[in-house]
């Protein structure tokens, strides 16, 4: 595509250079960027390099739907891709598109369902043990808590039996220190370069029993094949199962994290709520995809969660080629910053922004649902195959545990954004549990 020379469509902006990255001064420089040249602006970098602010709706939902294929992933991925390999989070063209193709059919609704006693057992590990915390009258680490119940349900759904069989064997999760160290330096990129060589290991004995009749990923990703019939390698199976472990459980854990907070502090929401679940699950063994899919309100909950606060608050691409959006032209090689986090706070488009209302999404939203000024997950064919699976891991979890118990907030300080790759709270969530009654 030639751009036109006759038309100038460059977005405005300021006229000094500024450095961008992922980190918190990058969030108030975009948000003054925003506040002082719009929803479209053009930003030349301390590196050199150009790059657009992209907070328009229209504008992001061009180019993550209708032009995703002019674009790769941009600056901040070398970060990612150190700690994920070339995972599909993080690959590229065709490389991507024939993981996408081979992955796609492990997260059919139909597959996702049959893990749903998984995740009741696991938010049952869960209640029982913050059962003996409200008995004696101590609080919960919730931001622990909520790392240690998703990283325990994605090893399971996983690896299966081999989670106590082989993970498991010494005593001790290798895959603790994701949950229990949330910086991504690379200490971690160490650690998790080592527990490679366990996934393969168990790779290797699946492969020797002959696969078996189990159903988790990992059967269901190495039987994956492309369009030839290969499978993958074996280095790119382990990319793509590090890549799940990683982002399977760092993202509900992270919405679980703000959700407890959020129904902590406000009652209404946490009536509405504990009178849904009691109605839809009034028993664990009653649990299945409808009884889920019809737990509105507390699907609306999870979804005003994210947008205050997105797992990823800032997306990076870079265009490959000339593009021309709605009311822009992209030159070939710009880098494009867009901010779910921004968005999703942006008073044009949600009234009171800062406000919690899970109502924002009901029946009377003014939104039509395709149309949403929203994407958590991305948008396009880049967005994450892992959503309908992690909403149904938090339906569970929320549907059970409220009902159990009532959390109070320690503290009225709200937590401090901690902006790396996924945002997260700087210091732990502290909330007090205590036994419902009986209902």
């Amino acid at each position: 595509m030639t751009l036109s020379n006759t038309t100038n469509r460059t977005p405005p902006g300021p006229s000094e250079p500024l450095a961008l990255g992922i980190d918190t001064e990058t969030l108030r420089t975009l948000e003054n960027l925003q506040s002082n040249h719009g929803n479209v602006v053009s930003i030349r970098q301390a590196n050199g390099r150009q790059a657009f602010f992209i907070n328009d709706p229209a504008e992001v939902r061009q180019l993550l739907v209708k032009h995703h294929a002019r674009y790769r992933k941009g600056p901040g991925f070398e970060r990612v891709k150190m700690l994920l390999g070339n995972g599909l989070i993080v690959s590229d063209g065709a490389t991507w598109r024939r993981s996408r193709r081979m992955i796609q059919p492990a997260f059919t609704r139909q597959n996702v369902h049959r893990l749903i006693q998984l995740m009741v057992e696991c938010a049952e590990t869960r209640a029982a043990q913050w059962e003996a915390v409200a008995r004696a009258g101590g609080t919960l680490d919730i931001t622990q808590e909520m790392s240690d119940f998703a990283l325990l349900l994605i090893l399971r759904c996983i690896f299966g039996p081999d989670y106590e069989e082989r993970i498991m064997a010494s005593g001790e999760n290798p895959f603790a220190f994701l949950s229990r160290d949330s910086a991504r330096d690379l200490r971690v990129v160490m650690q998790v370069r080592e527990s490679r060589q366990l996934v393969l290991d168990v790779i290797k004995a699946r492969r020797e029993q002959g696969g078996g009749d189990q159903f988790d990923f990992l059967a269901m990703y190495m039987s994956a094949t492309d369009k030839e019939g290969q499978h993958f390698t074996d280095d790119e199976l382990l990319d793509e199962l590090i890549t799940l472990i990683v982002a399977g459980y760092e993202t509900s854990a992270g919405t679980l994290n703000w959700a407890w907070f959020l129904i902590a502090g406000n009652p209404q929401a946490e009536a509405v709520l504990l009178d849904e679940a009691a109605r839809m699950l009034p028993e664990a063994d009653s649990i299945d995809q409808e009884t889920l899919t019809d737990m509105t309100y507390t699907q609306q909950l999870l979804e005003e969660t994210l947008r205050l606060y997105p797992p990823v608050w800032l997306f990076t691409r870079r265009a490959e080629e000339d593009d021309a959006l709605t009311r822009h032209d992209v030159p070939a090689g710009t880098d494009i910053y867009l901010s779910p986090y921004i968005l999703h706070r942006t008073a044009e488009y949600w009234p009171d922004p800062e406000k919690f209302r899970p109502e924002r999404f009901g029946p009377d939203s003014p939104h039509k649902k395709g149309e949403r000024p929203y994407f958590p997950f991305s948008l396009g064919p880049r967005r994450c195959l892992g959503e309908y699976f992690s909403f149904l891991e938090m339906k569970v979890h929320l549907g059970l545990l409220i009902q159990r118990f009532r959390m109070t907030l320690v503290s009225d300080q709200h937590p401090e954004l901690d902006l790396g790759i996924n945002l997260r709270t700087q210091q732990p969530i502290i909330l007090r549990p205590s036994l419902r009654e009986t209902r």
